[in-house]
């Protein structure tokens, strides 16, 4: 007699293991300890096996029947029940495995073993997670242009144009780490290229007028401030490095007697470390600087802690306490006025100076161009930048303290320019 609802919620443990039959091979196994198994018995190939549905009540006595009568149409079409379910189970653990989710998951641990910043994987964690809301489930496989194109104008419907291509780019990434992975065939990001409206361009404020510049190191070195700031501030205009990359540097990385900062690849944007010459006159300000240090530790200390250092807003209160807008000079835009003014000069090769700035070549040839045959030519071209400072200053009436104007040292090769 087939079981009822009442019969299968009634049933005792007894002590010992009990089969309650509902006829066409489904039965109940009620196991001593309690437990009310679903089982199925049937013959395939000759031999007798048994099929497992789950447990009641989690599986009720209608879902029991309803397996059954799926397992009873697969045995009719000549397979096994038991090995089509193994079977079902494997292609969706695959299917999970290949979840835009979990692809996501892994591109982000690849990129921390690569020594990403912190900055930089939050900032891909809060961008994939828009992705994730959208079709995180979905296997990559069968993500199309369409689901990546819907995600992105939901962006751009809130005006944020930006964050909507930063956010394409970043699909785009996990996707071919599929594709890389033979877990999708392609990327359907790139058939989105000029789908999306393009954010318009702000460009960090520079001075790349010489004369100008001239007048904003005039002014930086008449600056009354903290010493952490003053030094920071001419660093900046001598060595126009990324502003973080000065903020966190620590005196271990500046070898002093051969003129030479050595800023580790952690702390650079494209994750390779970058070796910038110093010039005599920045050799001079470090120098005078280290007696005057309150730790060996980070180079500008904040003025509350040895341990943090200067805010990422104190170079730039710094311009603004010298009469420059924040559309006029920011702390980055020494880049671009030496970028500027050092290819205007027609005297040094535009691959020594990209390398200067630590931006990326297009191959790993190219970068090793970069980090050795232009070294010497950039030594030259550090002295001179320098020497351009100091011609700016001599053109000011005022008094410069003495670290500011000393002398070049003789190793460093230095050329003379009228």
């Amino acid at each position: 007699m087939p079981l009822t609802n009442l019969q299968v919620q009634n049933l005792k443990p007894s002590g010992r293991s009990l089969k309650v039959s509902d006829g066409a091979g489904l039965y109940l196994h009620l196991t001593p300890s309690g437990s009310k198994l679903w089982r199925m018995a049937y013959r395939y190939g000759g031999k007798q096996k048994t099929l497992a549905f789950g447990a009641y009540p989690a599986v009720s006595l209608a879902v029991a029947r309803e397996r059954r009568a799926a397992a009873r149409q697969t045995l009719a079409a000549g397979k096994d029940p038991a090995l089509e379910a193994k079977r079902a189970r494997q292609n969706a653990e695959l299917e999970a495995a290949s979840s835009f989710n979990a692809i996501a998951d892994e591109f982000l641990a690849k990129a921390e073993k690569e020594g990403r910043a912190d900055a930089t994987m939050a900032k891909k964690r809060w961008l994939l997670d828009m992705a994730r809301e959208q079709f995180g489930d979905m296997p990559v496989r069968e993500i199309q242009a369409a689901d990546v194109l819907a995600a992105l104008r939901l962006v751009e419907e809130q005006g944020n144009y930006e964050t909507a291509r930063r956010l394409r780019s970043t699909i785009g990434q996990v996707l071919r780490y599929a594709v890389a992975t033979a877990r999708a065939e392609t990327d359907p990001t790139t058939a989105l290229r000029g789908a999306l409206i393009a954010p318009k361009v702000t460009h960090r404020a520079a001075i790349v007028d010489r004369e100008e510049f001239g007048k904003l190191v005039r002014s930086i070195w008449s600056y009354s401030g903290s010493t952490e700031t003053e030094v920071g501030l001419r660093l900046m205009a001598l060595l126009y490095p990324r502003p973080g990359e000065l903020r966190f540097a620590t005196w271990g990385e500046f070898d002093i007697d051969n003129g030479c900062w050595t800023i580790p690849a952690a702390r650079t944007k494209m994750r390779r470390e970058h070796r910038k010459p110093l010039s005599g006159l920045a050799v001079e300000i470090l120098r005078d600087f280290r007696t005057r240090r309150r730790t060996d530790g980070l180079l500008l200390p904040s003025l509350t802690s040895l341990l943090a250092p200067i805010s990422e807003n104190t170079l730039n209160l710094a311009l603004r306490r010298l009469g420059y807008g924040k559309d006029e000079a920011c702390s980055h835009g020494f880049r671009a006025s030496a970028s500027s003014i050092l290819n205007e000069s027609g005297l040094w090769s535009a691959d020594a100076i990209e390398a200067e700035l630590a931006h990326a070549s297009g191959n790993e040839v190219r970068r090793a161009y970069h980090r050795a045959s232009y070294w010497e030519e950039r030594i030259r071209m550090a002295e001179w930048w320098s020497d351009e400072i100091q011609k700016s200053l001599r053109q000011s009436n005022t008094q410069t303290p003495s670290f500011a104007t000393a002398a070049v040292p003789s190793k460093i090769g230095v050329l003379q320019y009228d």
